[in-house]
Parts: C-alpha cells; sequence; structure tokens
C-alpha cells in the first residue's frame, strides 16, 4: 500500500521505471557469460538498482521492495530502504538520492533461496532475476577461498572427461557450457519440487539436481549399455553437455542416450550453472555390485575364460562421477569440502537411482555410515581382486585360488588440473597410500573386521609370477603380448601357458571371445618372455558388432608342470587408432566461413562404415556433422569442413572423426575469434 499525506504533498508517488543495472551487477557478480536476457546475480553479495520516480523522494513516502520466489507459496523477502530495514538477513540502503532518481544497494543473504525471483517496487513489476550460490562469499556454505579453483570448478565452460584405464588414460574434451543458451534455466527447473527452505542448501540443492540427471527418475538423459543406440544418440558421439540439457529444457522429455561419462558432465554443468563448484572425477579400475565385501572374485575355467554365472561382481576399466564443493552442515564437524555425486543409475537411495553427496573425507577415513551413500562410493574406489580357478573334482567343482590383486581396485582416480589442460592424480584425497597403517584403519573400519579376518589364504607363496608388457595394438595388427615369467630358480621347468583374450567395453559387458593362445614352454632362467599372438581377423570383423569402444581383455593362467603349481594375471589392451591428420587456421571472424581440412587412412582390412566427420565449439552456435558413407580398405579420405563462427574470444573446436568399426579420433584447437 503506497501511504501519501496530501496536506503536505497533492501527488502521489508512483514509480515511473526500475533499472537493474544488468551489466555491472553481472560484472561484479562474475555472470557475464550467461547468454540470457535475465539478469543473473549471486547471493551474499551487493547488487543496485536504479529506481525513477514521479518526484524527489520525501521522508514520509514509502518505498517497498518485495523480492518473491517459488509458487507454492511464493517466498517473500521485504525490504524498505527509507527506514533502512533488513529482513531475513537481506539488506537495502539509499546509496544516492538526486531529483526523481534513487539509487538503492542491496545486499541478498548468504543462505538466501537460490532460483529465479520477481521484484517489485511497491506496486510496479521490475521483472525477474535468477540468485545463484555464491564461492566468491565467505558467509556462503560454497565459498571456496582460492580464485584459481574457482575460475576452474565454476568459470571454465571446457575441460576434460579421462577415459580409458589404468595404464592407458585418454582424455576426452568435453564442453561443459554452464553459460549457454537455457543450460541455466534447465538447471534451475529441476529443482521445481524442492521447498524453499531446500533451496538455500547445496547438500539438497545438488542430491536433487543429481537425482534429475536421470531418466528413471523422471530426468534428463538415459542410460544405455546395451550397444544399440539407432533410436538415438550413442554415447560416445556427444562431446558437450550443451546439446542435452537444451534439448530437456525444450522437450521436457528424457534424451537418448548416455554413459558415466555423459552423466557426469552434465552433472558438472548443471551445478557450475547454479554456482556449486563442481569437477567430473574418474576413477580407473571402478568396482561394482561387489556384495559390499571389499572383493572382487573372478572364476575362471582351465583356459582362463571367465566362468560368468559364477562371476558376479564387474570391474569396470573406468567409472565417472562428479564432486562438488560444500560445507557438510547437515553433519558433525570435519566433513567440509568434495563430495561424490554419482548421477549413473546403478545404486537405489532413499528410493531413487543416485549417489551422494558423500563427503571424500569420511570414504577416506572408512566412514560409510556418513550421508549419502558412502559404503557404496568406499567399495568403487577399495578392495582386492581374487583371481579362482575351478576345477572339477570327483563331481563337484572345486575352487584354487590362483592370484590376489591387493589394492587393485580405485586406481588413478583422475580429474582436470586447474588452470592446466592436464590430468591431476587425486587419488590421495580419496584414500590413504596403499598399504599405510591408515589405509588398513580405514578398511577396518569399513567392513567392521580386522582386514586378514575371512581373508582365503594369499597364493604369495609362489615361487612363479607373470605380467604383461603391453597396453595397447595398433588397430589392424596381430595382437602380440609379451610375458614375463619370473621364478626364484634356475632349475629347468615346463610351463603350461593359457590366455583366453575378449573384446569388451568399458564395463566388461557385451563380451565375444577371440580365442583361447596356448602355448607349452621350458624355462631354464629366472626371468624369460613369452610371446603370444592372436591374428588381426580374430577382432576385426566384430569392432563394429556393438556401437561402443572396445578394449581387448584377457586373462592368462600358467602352469608349473613339474610342480602343479598355477599362478594367473589379467591384463586390458586398448586399441590405438590410425593418425587423423587436422588443420584449422589461428584465427577466424564472427559471421565468416572458417575452413578446415581432415585426412584419415583406413588401416584395416575391412571398409569402415557409417563414416561422419563433426566439429564442436562454444563459438559455434550448434554441433554440425557431415556423413561420409564407407571408406574401403586401405583408401584415405580428405575431407573439407565449413562453419560459421557466431562468437567471439578464445574458443576451443573439437573435430571428430567416427565410424561403426573405429569408433573415437579426435583433434582440438583453440582458435581466436574475432568480430
Amino acid at each position: 500500500m503506497v501511504l501519501h499525506h496530501s496536506n503536505r504533498n497533492p501527488t502521489m508517488l508512483k514509480i515511473f521505471s526500475v533499472n537493474m543495472e544488468k551489466k555491472e551487477n553481472a560484472d561484479a557478480h562474475h555472470t557475464s557469460a550467461f547468454q540470457t536476457d535475465k539478469i543473473v546475480l549471486r547471493r551474499g553479495q551487493m547488487f543496485h538498482m536504479k529506481v525513477t520516480l514521479n518526484r524527489s523522494l520525501q521522508p514520509q513516502d514509502e518505498l517497498k521492495l518485495i523480492f518473491a520466489t517459488g509458487d507454492k507459496p511464493p517466498t517473500f523477502v521485504e525490504l524498505d530502504p527509507t527506514a533502512s530495514f533488513r529482513s531475513q538477513g537481506w539488506q537495502v540502503k539509499v546509496a544516492k538520492r538526486s531529483g526523481e532518481e534513487v539509487s538503492l544497494t542491496v545486499i541478498s543473504a548468504a543462505d538466501a533461496v537460490v532460483g529465479q525471483y520477481r521484484v517489485h517496487v511497491n506496486e510496479y513489476d521490475a521483472g525477474t532475476f535468477f540468485l545463484l550460490f555464491n564461492p566468491w562469499c565467505a558467509d556462503d556454505t560454497v565459498y571456496m577461498p582460492s580464485e584459481e579453483d574457482r575460475a576452474e570448478y565454476i568459470l571454465n565452460d571446457t575441460g576434460y572427461i579421462y577415459m580409458g584405464f589404468a595404464k592407458q588414460i585418454k582424455e576426452k574434451p568435453w564442453t561443459f557450457g554452464q553459460f549457454e543458451k537455457n543450460v541455466l534455466n534447465c538447471s534451475m527447473s529441476l529443482l521445481a519440487q524442492l521447498e524453499p527452505h531446500e533451496r538455500q542448501s547445496p547438500v539438497f540443492v545438488s542430491r536433487t539436481i543429481c537425482t534429475m540427471m536421470c531418466s528413471v527418475n523422471n530426468g534428463v538423459l538415459m542410460g544405455n549399455w546395451s550397444g544399440d543406440y539407432r533410436s538415438g544418440t550413442a554415447p560416445y558421439v556427444w562431446t558437450s553437455s550443451v546439446p542435452i540439457l537444451q534439448q530437456h529444457y525444450a522437450t521436457k522429455l528424457p534424451v537418448c542416450f548416455g554413459q558415466c561419462w555423459v552423466f557426469s558432465g552434465i552433472l558438472t554443468t548443471a551445478l557450475r550453472a547454479v554456482g556449486i563448484p563442481a569437477r567430473s572425477v574418474t576413477n580407473f579400475e571402478s568396482a561394482h555390485d561387489t556384495g559390499k565385501n571389499l572383493t572382487v572374485d573372478i572364476y575362471l575355467d582351465d583356459s582362463g575364460k571367465t566362468i560368468t554365472d559364477l562371476t558376479k561382481d564387474s570391474i569396470w576399466n573406468f567409472h565417472v562421477w562428479t564432486d562438488a564443493w560444500m560445507k557438510r552442515q547437515d553433519l558433525p564437524q570435519g566433513y567440509d569440502g568434495w563430495q561424490v555425486l554419482d548421477a549413473t543409475p546403478q545404486e537405489i537411495s532413499e528410493g531413487r537411482f543416485r549417489t551422494g553427496p558423500s563427503p571424500l573425507s569420511a570414504i577416506r577415513q572408512g566412514e560409510v555410515q556418513i550421508q549419502y551413500d558412502t559404503k557404496f562410493v568406499f567399495t568403487e574406489v577399495n578392495g582386492d581382486k581374487f583371481i579362482w580357478l575351478v576345477k572339477p573334482n570327483q563331481g563337484k567343482e572345486k575352487n584354487i585360488l590362483i592370484a590376489v590383486e591387493t589394492a587393485s581396485i580405485g586406481k588413478n582416480i583422475s580429474t582436470k588440473m586447474v588452470g592446466e589442460n592436464k590430468r591431476e592424480d587425486i587419488t590421495l584425497q580419496y584414500k590413504f597410500p596403499e598399504g599405510s597403517p591408515e589405509e588398513r584403519k580405514a578398511m577396518e573400519k569399513a567392513s567392521g573386521k580386522r582386514p586378514d579376518e575371512e581373508k582365503p589364504n594369499h597364493p604369495s607363496s609362489h615361487s612363479l609370477k607373470i605380467y604383461v608388457l603391453q597396453n595397447s595394438v595398433e588397430l589392424g595388427y596381430p595382437v602380440t603380448l609379451t610375458l614375463v615369467l619370473k621364478r626364484k630358480t634356475d632349475t629347468l621347468q615346463n610351463i603350461n601357458i593359457s590366455c583366453s583374450l575378449d573384446l569388451q567395453t568399458y564395463t566388461g559387458s557385451n563380451k565375444t571371445n577371440l580365442g583361447i593362445i596356448q602355448k607349452a614352454v621350458q624355462v631354464q632362467s629366472q626371468e624369460s618372455q613369452v610371446v603370444l599372438n592372436l591374428d588381426a581377423d580374430s577382432y576385426i570383423y566384430k569392432l563394429g558388432m556393438v556401437d561402443d569402444e572396445m578394449v581387448i581383455k584377457g586373462f592368462i593362467i600358467a602352469e608349473v608342470i613339474e610342480t602343479g603349481e598355477k599362478v594367473a594375471t589379467d591384463m586390458t589392451l586398448s586399441f590405438l587408432y590410425p593418425a587423423f591428420s587436422v588443420e584449422m587456421p589461428d584465427t577466424g571472424k564472427v559471421s565468416w566461413p572458417l575452413t578446415i581440412n581432415c585426412s584419415f587412412k583406413n588401416t584395416l582390412p575391412i571398409p569402415l562404415t557409417e563414416i561422419r566427420f563433426s566439429v564442436e565449439s562454444l563459438a559455434l552456435s550448434h554441433m554440425q556433422s557431415w556423413e561420409q558413407g564407407t571408406l574401403p580398405p586401405g583408401k584415405f579420405i580428405h575431407f573439407q569442413m565449413k562453419c560459421t563462427p557466431v562468437r567471439m574470444g578464445p574458443r576451443k573446436f573439437i573435430v571428430k572423426f567416427t565410424s561403426r568399426q573405429v569408433k573415437e579420433v579426435h583433434s582440438e584447437k583453440i582458435v581466436l575469434i574475432t568480430n
């Protein structure tokens, strides 16, 4: 209600306009990169408004600011600058009066509700703005003290997600694009179910965004590991979160299809968009379905083939989740900092598929009762691998333990380094050094028993040790494995070797057996090498069997004939793809076509089918791709792409070649785009 005293001032106070000072506020709040007409502010920080009145402000005038958010019912904050008014941690004051203009400074509460607000000055509707979490504000629960960290985990819109396996780590360039059109709208719309007070807390907000990334919770992305993605986009094809979040915002339907790195990519984007510092993290040798007993048991037959109906546990070559940075006011002291959130649907938590936030400090100490889902994450990054040989024994099966790989789970935990295009190993943020007393204590605490209890006898007394030297094979060439045999003796011995090789996806599913190599050797010295070969034909024709990137996984069993001693090892080989040559200029201009020249040689003895070239960059309005049919064996393809930049600045361009057989070859370059 507007009060006015007619005897002193006959004109009723009216608001002509309210200027929310978009540019000045956005610069101060580190939000000027958002591609939106709306004003984007961060909580706990001062912003400016200019109110133009029909006359100068008198002492008896009432000027009321109302900030409303939420709709069922909305939450109001009311401020009165004439009374230097504070309310619910917000404050306002008149900074300057100049005739009919009044400049106001408002500071929102450092724990204000995050979301979209509508502003009224008296009855005047001054429009809407977004209020985000604020890692620059020391009183915000997402406060991050280091400027370099904030530049990476909030402001950087490109990065890398690490894939491959522990001994052969590959980087996949990823465009997070948290400032792109409708990405913030999409991220905020996922919070619609939360009560206003829940939107004050990064714990509730991050857990909800994590939940809503997954289509089984009526969310953004549909997971699919089947190998058949014809009704959508194959997971390896994505290089950016942007089209996924934009499509979901436009259609409100699940986007098809994703696997773990895509779930992590879109979760990292949505968290950075709403102001929660986030990083995508890869755990190599990630244990799944381990029956929570911290061991992975693999059962093999005599030839080294996995017995699938006995082997219930699985180890993914890698698994990607997201860490988010926040204080945990819902927990006792000591659990602030990085928290694991995992949007890949695998574990039910309080009735829905989601994991986290789980504090890294709790995971490290083995405090698996700490909320949320810490036991599950602990088992993904800790544990031993047991390899059993199943032998028929008088009509029954007998299991013989032939290898124990301690500390083989949770290797090379990786994220992009702050401020550099390099990988940072953060394993020690997740666990104490292997074999240290602290690590043993954490394992004891997590499992509720001493580490040596209930462990089968360790076959460490083996006089024979075996391992493979190679980690990769050039696509189109035979598989050559150099097996190193180490013994404690110089006596002549006969050793039978059996090696079973599978072609499989990163989760170990969709296997196809490539063959079994058997060899009998005589060894004399303490260390000797045996070479095992498998023809290229064994795998080439199977590469297009599923629409996923494949690796070769092998188990090798060696038996000393004289003593009956058996040992085993496992190994993974990735394919090295032929060279992909890309020529791109160093600079380009907005609205002028940029030319990219690509060439690729098919080194396989079979044609490559369903060939596609694509280019993706935040300088472009959308990813562009060109289908190029089939490339015969031994032939080159030269292809010229033209794309037109629409945005200025140093921008990363990611150029990809994909086909049904050769899944992903990429090249990237920063191009400076000017006007």
